[in-house]
Formats: C-alpha cells, sequence, structure tokens
C-alpha cells in the first residue's frame, strides 16, 4: 500500500480524467465527470469524490450510460425554457453544455430553466447551483432518483432521494450554497456506513418489512425515510412532480423499473432554474445582493453557520495544500486507471 499522499486539484483531476478515458468515454463525458469528481474530494464532500467512480464505471459496463454521448442543447426563439437532450450520457456534460445559454436568457428575461432529459445522474447539485451564482444568478436545482425511500406512513420503496439545492450569489465570498437529499440522508452516506461497519442513526430507514433498523444493510435492502417527517415526503413528491413529470422524463419508480436495480447510477432527468435578483428587485428600492448581505451578518450574528461554509474551508485548505489522500485511495485510483473497466464487477 502506498503512503498517504497531497495530490493537487488538477493532478486529481488529470488523475480521474484518465480514469474514465480508460474505461472508454468520450472526452465530453470523461472531463465533466472528473470536474464534479475532483469538486466534491476538494471541498472534503467524500460522498460525491472519488467513492463515486466506481458507481460510475459499473453503470458504464452495464451498459446503462453511453460513453461516446455528445449532448443536444436546443431552445425556441424568445423562450426562457433552454433544453439539452444528454443522449443516455452522464448529466454533467449537459449542463456544462447548456449553462451559457440558460444563464444569458435568465439575464435577458430574469428567469430561465435548464431542462435535461435522457441523462444519468450519480452527484451531488451544488456544482450546478454553484455554477449559476458565477454568472450572479440565483438558482433553484432539483432531480428524482430511484425509489428508494418510503413515503410518510408507508413502508416501501417509492420515492427517490430527490436532491434539492440553491445558491445565492455573493460579491467577494462564496455564494450561499445548500443542496440536501429529501431523505434523512443519502444513499451514499448509509452506504459508506455499511462500509465502515458503523450503525446508522435511529430515524433513518425501515428494513424490507418496514420495521425501523439502524443496519445498513437493512436499510440498503429496504428504504430510508424523508427528512422532516410529511414535509420531506411532500417535497420530494414535489421534484417527482416537476423534474418527473412536468419535464417529461422518468419518475423515481419509473427509474428503478428501467433500471432494474439500485446498485448503478439512475436514469431520468434533471430540472435547473435560474434566476437574476437584479431583473426581479428592478424598481424597487435597495439593492437586493447589499440587503442579503444584511440578512446573513444578521445569521452569523446570532452564532449560526451559514450552509457549506465548512465546504469552503476545506476548498481554501485543497487549493494550499493540496487533497489529501489516503495510501488505500491512491491503491484504489491507481488500479482503475490500470485496468478500466476490468477494475469493476
Amino acid at each position: 500500500m502506498q503512503d498517504n499522499r497531497h495530490l493537487t486539484i488538477a493532478e486529481l483531476g488529470k488523475l480521474v480524467e484518465a480514469i474514465f478515458r480508460k474505461a472508454g468515454l468520450n472526452a465530453v463525458q470523461a472531463g465533466a465527470l472528473a470536474r464534479v469528481i475532483v469538486a466534491g474530494e476538494r471541498d472534503a464532500c467524500k460522498s460525491h469524490g472519488i467513492y463515486r467512480i466506481e458507481g460510475a464505471l459499473r453503470t458504464l459496463k452495464a451498459g446503462k450510460v453511453r460513453p461516446d454521448a455528445e449532448p443536444v442543447v436546443s431552445v425556441q426563439e424568445a423562450s426562457a425554457i433552454v433544453k439539452v437532450d444528454a443522449k443516455g450520457g452522464f448529466a454533467n456534460p449537459a449542463f456544462e453544455q447548456g449553462l451559457p445559454l440558460l444563464a444569458e436568457r435568465a439575464q435577458t428575461y430574469g428567469l430561465a430553466a435548464l431542462v435535461i432529459n435522457d441523462c444519468t445522474h450519480f452527484s451531488a447539485l451544488w456544482p450546478e447551483a454553484e455554477a449559476l451564482t458565477q454568472h450572479g444568478l440565483a438558482g433553484l436545482v432539483m432531480c428524482p432518483s430511484y425509489a428508494t425511500v418510503a413515503p410518510t406512513g408507508g413502508n416501501k420503496p417509492l420515492l427517490g432521494t430527490n436532491p434539492f439545492a440553491f445558491a445565492w450569489p455573493r460579491q467577494g465570498r462564496p455564494p450561499y450554497v445548500f443542496d440536501f437529499a429529501t431523505s434523512v440522508a443519502a444513499r451514499g452516506e448509509i452506504e459508506l456506513y455499511r462500509r465502515a461497519g458503523k450503525p446508522l442513526p435511529e430515524g433513518w430507514a425501515i428494513d424490507a418489512e418496514g420495521q425501523p433498523t439502524t443496519d445498513p444493510t437493512a436499510a440498503l435492502a429496504g428504504a430510508m425515510l424523508p427528512f422532516g417527517g410529511h414535509k420531506g415526503s411532500a417535497i420530494g413528491t414535489m421534484i417527482e412532480l416537476l423534474a418527473g413529470i412536468m419535464i417529461g422524463d422518468l419518475t423515481s419508480p419509473e427509474a428503478l423499473a428501467v433500471l432494474g436495480t439500485t446498485s448503478l447510477a439512475p436514469s431520468h432527468g434533471e430540472l435547473i432554474i435560474a434566476l437574476s435578483p437584479e431583473k426581479f428587485a428592478a424598481g424597487r428600492p435597495g439593492d437586493p445582493f447589499a440587503r442579503a448581505e444584511q440578512l446573513f451578518e444578521a445569521i452569523v450574528g446570532q452564532g449560526a453557520r451559514l450552509p457549506s461554509q465548512r465546504r469552503f474551508q476545506a476548498r481554501a485548505k485543497s487549493e494550499q495544500e493540496g487533497i489529501a489522500l489516503t495510501g488505500a485511495e491512491i491503491d484504489s485510483l491507481d488500479r482503475l486507471l490500470a485496468l478500466g473497466l476490468d477494475a469493476v464487477n
């Protein structure tokens, strides 16, 4: 086993992209996937970092995602709805290609939406939300998943973990960003508990018989629970409606039926809504960005922490010192690079 190492963000990005290229992804797919995975590792979001590589490769090996997909962007004249057909590829390159036109339309009309169809999704949503803030825009991002969450009062998987993200731009500071699953925890977190041999906190999941469990393996075979009881269940259902049915793509039960397993990344759609604070506030007193800063200062002034602050602190450290990886993680990356798809079941 190799010793622990620090890699620069660029070094890790080059390594992860090379792994995906070795596995057969084209440059468009491999580059976008590498950027989002390295962003997770850079920001100490381990559940969405290099841990996700093997899942992406398993999905590719199973023939559930197109390695040569080239996303196609389309929009009608004078429309605020931008559409990207991911062509069966991953969501990340589709988002990167649709973002410039989404930003332009949002800045023109005050509000615009990006619809991604026929994509495979495996990562967090904060990279998309945060990218909007680089254009001076606020944004909402959401997508279904595959059915792994029981609705409140139910006893079987029906909803997805259905993540939801929001971001607000800040001048000279990291944006205000939150990103959370509408389940108590993301499925990746439960998998990390399983790998570590640790019990889950109470109230996270039920087993296949619908009974509460703290066993990660039983939870993965049963169902996760929504956060906040009926509130999380309602928000999860809203996401099924908006980012599944409304955009003409798969709901979480449909995605699971198509995929046939929860061990691979799901295929469905994604909805990104971009908003211009300046356009919305036009004609009203006060600068929306200055007013937002007053709110943030009031929150922090009470001793509270803004969401994503730990992530931004980890990012600053990674930018200065590099990304710390264990010897086991380095060995795993080297193995994936050497063997490609042969490294995964």
